[in-house]
């Protein structure tokens, strides 16, 4: 990375200096927000929550869907240099006290719907750190409500300059989905999220002509670091989607003369597919990111060719704070689809065997990396942050992966994901691909369930384009001769919907789950 690393309050003090006051910085399909009102907002936030005792250092959830108020929130509590720890709306009482007992968070920002003002106070262990309770669009009484703060921080004195250090001082604690154990609370400072959203509109050219629409969630690194901070960064305009909706994300896109659209694979599929889709015109769009999951050729194909997307395929995990490596522009739709590109500038990725050593290209290991981007640690977990991050900074992803002789990064699956059939190794991530490319296929998840001969047997589970028909045999008949035999599935299980995470991604514990109680009068 090369120059100065800003602290998150400090980009957006510099684009307001650069774009034109009255600019519209974001849209909630509620109301609209110039850099003016934005800058004004986290003001007059910042100076009410230091009236209330907040301070640097201390923990904040912030409960929130895609609104304008988490953006304000958001760079208020940069300003003071306290911790923004986001939270998914529809968590329920075990995730949300687990994540207040964990942060020890000092108050919290939710919203009526969820009813999550019960669940905070009346679980006796959640409160102990807790001092305030605020409330976002909507009032209780004993509570403040966001405008409240609004309006005490209008009568309160201006909070002075505050000291952070960008490579020091944590901007955020994301809760890591927790598919293995309790989540982990990764720490993102300042300059590893300033890092991260520089590194994304370098790669992808943005500039403040851009319009990002944002319709992957924003308590996600995904939403946090190259969607929000990336735009406001670059001086550019965000479209917040509450809920994603196919033919609403269209018809922003032709409304709002969206330039950039992030997403996982899922939501360009379901948009190509929309019966309405022809109706809608695209021709704002110039990029986006596609993330979370592998994407198929065909689809990377349509979403350039009948969007009018210049789609990038990037990777990187809440650790890394979103962006590690990503395609470029001049890549073909074939590396765009089976690979995740290369490295960003000034980020290091190698990849090693079980006793951390590299191995050479081409061969099958753990993806390891070094770069700014590289959270601080686990909040709270020193021995889990060392099982991670050694004492070089390598941080070890988990995920398994080849980098060919031109520093192309290919995801094979995740280390816990393979599957070891008979005493040879399946990579899920392997023959999804293959699946992806078939005509009726819209997602498929490679899964191991137990067996007693073979120690595991390969499941895929499939949901199906709509309208379309195939059969167990019709899938293995395709996937011959394009694998070897042992890594033919075993079982082929069609279904409706796939258990996914907010940001998109299949739940393949949950889902080894399901299969395991379907199967099980089958399974030997």
């Amino acid at each position: 990375m090369t120059g100065k690393s800003f602290t998150v309050h400090e980009v957006l003090n510099r684009s307001f200096q650069r774009v034109s006051e009255g600019k519209e910085v974001a849209y909630d399909g509620y109301r609209r927000m110039t850099y003016r009102e934005l800058v004004d907002s986290v003001e007059y936030m910042a100076s009410a929550l230091a009236v209330l005792g907040i301070q640097k250092g201390d923990r904040v959830v912030v409960c929130l869907p895609n609104w304008n108020e988490f953006m304000v929130i958001y760079f208020s509590l940069a300003r003071l240099g306290a911790i923004l720890v986001p939270c998914n709306p529809r968590y329920r009482t075990e995730e949300l006290v687990y994540i207040l007992e964990n942060s020890k968070a000092t108050a919290a920002f939710l919203m009526g719907e969820f009813g999550h003002i019960d669940i905070f106070t009346s679980h006796p262990s959640a409160g102990s750190s807790l001092k305030y309770i605020f409330t976002v669009r909507f009032q209780q009484k004993g509570y403040h409500s966001f405008a409240d703060l609004i309006e005490l921080g209008k009568r309160s004195p201006a909070v002075p300059s505050i000291t952070i250090d960008a490579a020091e001082d944590v901007f955020a604690i994301l809760y890591t989905s927790g598919t293995t154990g309790k989540p982990k609370g990764a720490m993102l400072t300042h300059q590893n999220v300033f890092y991260s959203a520089n590194a994304t509109i370098e790669a992808m050219k943005c500039t403040e002509d851009d319009v990002f629409l944002v319709a992957v969630p924003v308590f996600h690194v995904f939403g946090m670091v190259p969607s929000i901070l990336s735009a406001v960064l670059c001086g550019a305009r965000l479209v917040f989607m509450e809920q994603y909706k196919a033919e609403e994300a269209l018809r922003l896109i032709e409304q709002e003369k969206v330039t950039i659209h992030h997403g996982v694979p899922t939501m360009f599929i379901l948009e190509l597919n929309h019966p309405n889709f022809s109706r809608y015109q695209l021709s704002s769009l110039r990029t986006g990111i596609i993330a979370a999951a592998p994407c198929p050729e065909e689809v990377v194909r349509k979403i350039r060719t009948q969007m009018g997307c210049d789609v990038v395929i990037s990777y990187g995990l809440t650790e890394t704070s979103a962006t590690l490596t990503i395609t470029g522009f001049d890549d073909s739709d074939s590396v765009r689809s089976e690979t995740v590109g290369k490295a960003v500038p000034g980020a290091a990725v190698k990849v090693v065997d079980d006793n951390r050593q590299e191995v050479k290209p081409g061969e099958v290991g753990e993806l390891a990396c070094r770069s700014f981007g590289v959270m601080k640690g686990y909040y709270g977990m020193p021995e889990k942050t060392r099982e991670v991050i050694d004492e070089e900074g390598w941080f070890y992803t988990g995920d398994l992966a080849t980098i060919d002789e031109n520093g192309y990064v290919r995801i094979v699956g995740r280390k816990k994901e393979m599957i070891i059939r008979g005493g040879y190794n399946i990579y899920p991530r392997e023959i999804e691909e293959i699946f992806y490319k078939h005509p009726s296929v819209m997602e498929v998840a490679i899964i191991g369930l137990p067996d007693t001969v073979l120690g595991e047997i390969s499941c895929a589970v499939i949901k199906l384009r709509p309208h379309c028909i195939e059969d167990e045999e019709s899938m293995k008949a395709y996937l011959k001769g394009k694998v070897a035999d042992y890594k033919v599935p075993d079982r082929i299980v069609f279904v409706e919907e796939l258990p996914v995470t907010p940001s998109g991604k299949i739940k393949k514990v949950a889902l080894r789950e399901m299969m395991e109680e379907q199967l099980k009068s089958t399974l030997r």
